[in-house]
């Protein structure tokens, strides 16, 4: 990170982290011990739904020795995981956090159930990379999963190795109070709530980390859920895993007969209207600030919380996304929304504008989504470049902290990535936003945003415009100089990246678009499209070659380019 116009957000953002330590050892040091700390879980009294989906192959794998996590694997012949070195830090993540548990839960036999406790029993002995596995968003996994997965791992087991879950769970209650105590980033606050209220709700003896874990579950999910549904973060993919542990926890308050708090039933009822704003026709979610490959069987399970008839949002003015839909299934989905704040911020994408079209089940134009693991790949992907929308001078419209060359600057820089991971310095402050419809019928949405103001000067807008038969989609792109009269001209390149599945080729001055479904035509005014390399980086079996439709151009005051997707007759 270089230090330029950002270089006293940067300290800003310094000196508030700083800050936060500091109260955080101020109110250790002057508070008493929680009483959560004298704590000792004296049994379970209910096992929650895991509404993630079991397979029975996965399965399969893991008697195998085979432990595919995060797009990585691992062969462990023979040896317990928990032996090796986590191939990547995501890998790791998901091993401690055993949520891989219901895998071996589908295959219903006395052998899966001695694995599973055999598993445990390695963790629970100390083996593995403790320093991983005590991260607070991974405890917090790993205590929802083992309460959940309780039936599986404790059916057949001796009295001797069910005390010592009970006193793993009970470590683990601990562990996130004194984390949270401590303080965390703001995602992983609410997900160690929402673990302190399952362990509240599970075991006997826990009436104090109930309503520990109520009080923080309330406060969090009132700081953190938008009005329209969405998280502080806008990353799809943590509200649809947050609604996957949300709808057991409402269950497990009613098991119990205990009212649910408002503020968890009230963030179901506005999360998952979104979730339908952004998703497509193949039962995926838009990629979006972080959003990767998406499980399809995951998504349908919470839609039927919803309800069959339900129906999207279109317009989720705090999250900042818009959806608009034509006939024969096709659809928009664009994000028009400002960067998150900086404590949120750890995977958004600089995709200001950017947007996704599909037509039924076929993805056309996406953005190039969140890679499982790979810390240059992550990188890469939340650049401005790897989303469909418009990029200046081969730089992004967001401004993320980076490690500088050795600098005075340099440890400063470090510390705070330690502390609150690669956020977004700077980011677009100011997006406006119109949407209606033109007397045609026609769906229209146009917005501008200043994520280049301050280093280019210049402000990109966009309108979309898709007709009601939803056969053409016309678009526009535009630069202007900001309020302070200093955008000069910059090389631009407006990019639409195209799902895999899509093959482009050139007819005369177009670019025919052939999938599965109907073909579409990309033509643009005064521009010759060129067609180059991409990478869609958020399919399921790992990042795939693709393409990208680029038009090229030096973009100053008053520069405006019309687009358009035209679907051809089969």
């Amino acid at each position: 990170m270089g230090w330029g116009p950002d270089r006293w957000r940067f300290y800003r953002l310094v000196g508030h982290e700083a800050g936060r330590v500091l109260r955080g050892a101020a109110v250790r040091a002057t508070s008493r011990p929680s009483a959560l700390a004298r704590l000792r879980p004296t049994g379970l009294v209910i096992a929650p739904q895991d509404l993630r989906t079991s397979d029975a192959t996965i399965a399969a794998d893991i008697y195998a020795g085979l432990f595919v996590f995060a797009g990585r694997a691992l062969a462990t012949g023979g040896r317990s995981p928990f032996d090796f070195a986590p191939p990547s830090p995501q890998w790791g993540e998901e091993l401690y956090g055993f949520g891989w548990l219901r895998h071996l839960r589908a295959a219903e036999s006395a052998l899966s159930r001695s694995n599973a406790r055999a598993f445990v029993q390695d963790f629970m002995a100390g083996r593995g990379d403790q320093a991983l596995a005590q991260r607070p968003a991974v405890v917090a996994r790993r205590l929802i999963s083992l309460l959940c997965q309780s039936p599986l791992v404790l059916e057949g087991a001796d009295h001797a190795f069910y005390q010592a879950f009970l006193r793993l769970i009970g470590r683990s209650t601990r562990s996130l109070d004194r984390a949270l105590r401590r303080g965390v980033v703001p995602r992983d606050r609410l997900v160690a709530a929402v673990a302190l209220a399952y362990a509240g709700l599970c075991c006997e003896g826990f009436e104090p980390v109930l309503r520990r874990g109520t009080r923080l579950l309330h406060r969090e999910l009132t700081r953190q859920i938008l009005p329209d549904g969405g998280h502080r973060s806008r990353d799809p993919g943590f509200a649809k895993d947050l609604l996957l542990d949300l709808l057991p926890l409402r269950q497990s308050f009613l098991s119990r007969d205990i009212a649910p708090p408002e503020a968890l039933l009230n963030a179901i009822d506005r999360m998952l209207p979104l979730l339908r704003l952004l998703r497509h026709g193949d039962a995926s979610l838009g990629h979006h600030n972080g959003m990767g490959a998406t499980a399809a069987d995951q998504l349908a399970t919470l839609l039927v919380y919803d309800g069959a008839l339900a129906k999207p949002l279109m317009h989720a003015p705090h999250t900042g996304y818009a959806r608009l839909e034509g006939g024969g299934g096709t659809l928009v989905v664009a994000d028009i929304g400002a960067a998150p704040p900086s404590a949120y911020s750890a995977a958004a994408g600089a995709g200001c504008l950017s947007f996704e079209l599909s037509c039924g089940p076929q993805r056309l134009v996406v953005n190039c989504g969140m890679p499982a693991t790979g810390e240059e790949m992550r990188e890469l992907a939340r650049t401005t470049a790897a989303h469909s929308t418009a990029c200046l001078a081969d730089s992004s419209s967001c401004r993320f902290l980076a490690l500088p060359q050795p600098s005075v600057i340099h440890p400063l820089a470090a510390w705070l990535k330690r502390r609150m991971g690669p956020i977004v310095v700077r980011g677009p402050a100011e997006v406006t936003v119109e949407r209606g419809s033109d007397a045609a019928g026609a769906a229209v949405l146009a917005a501008r945003h200043d994520g280049y103001a301050p280093t280019l000067g210049l402000l990109h807008e966009r309108r979309w415009r898709l007709h009601p038969d939803g056969a053409l989609l016309e678009g526009h792109d535009g630069f202007v100089r900001d309020a302070a009269g200093r955008g000069g001209p910059a090389e631009a390149a407006i990019r639409f990246h195209l799902h895999p599945s899509v093959r482009a080729s050139r007819v005369g001055r177009g670019v025919r678009l052939a999938g599965a479904g109907a073909p579409w035509l990309f033509e643009a005014d005064e521009i010759d499209p060129v067609i180059e390399e991409s990478v869609f980086f958020a399919a399921l079996n790992g990042a795939r070659r693709t393409e990208q439709i680029v038009l090229h151009l030096t973009a100053a005051d008053g520069t405006r380019v019309a687009w358009r997707f035209r679907r051809l007759p089969d």
